[in-house]
């Protein structure tokens, strides 16, 4: 599934993102580019009900919270948070990460990352961004945990 979210749901992306979920957002939208990611078969959330109802197949979502969002995604479009996902998306461009050849992350991330995690660091082919299992994914984990979201 892949996801359109509005100006108002940027946290939300974010734990999108993280679950594994291609979802695109922009603090603002020009005219007609909702239009256009519509059509390219993304399904808007959003905050907006006015919006939600010029769209089909939006999703209104009512909550303000990141975690009762998450949950309301859940049950309305039955959406699945399966591990095995998580943490394969840029959490910044929303592009799908690569396995980084030693080649490529040394000299860019910590000597001490590159000895710790050589054999699982990621980076992202767009932006650049590089990504390890360290302690802010832990806490993430944590958190969506905490969510009861696994």
């Amino acid at each position: 599934m892949r996801f359109l979210l509005d100006s108002m749901l940027g946290r939300l992306t974010t734990w999108l993102r993280v679950t594994g979920y291609d979802s695109y957002y922009q603090s603002r939208y020009k005219s007609g580019e909702i239009d256009r990611l519509v059509n390219e078969g993304r399904c808007l959330l959003t905050r907006n009900k006015e919006l939600s109802s010029i769209y089909r197949d939006a999703i209104w979502i009512f909550n303000e919270h990141t975690k009762d969002q998450l949950h309301e995604l859940k049950e309305k479009l039955q959406l699945e948070f399966d591990p095995s996902a998580w943490f394969t998306r840029c959490l910044r461009c929303n592009t799908v990460l690569k396995k980084a050849p030693p080649e490529k992350f040394i000299g860019n991330v910590p000597d001490y990352i590159c000895h710790q995690h050589s054999t699982c660091i990621s980076y992202c082919p767009s932006c650049g961004r590089f990504f390890w299992p360290g302690t802010h994914r832990k806490n993430m984990i944590t958190q969506l945990k905490t969510w009861g979201i696994v």
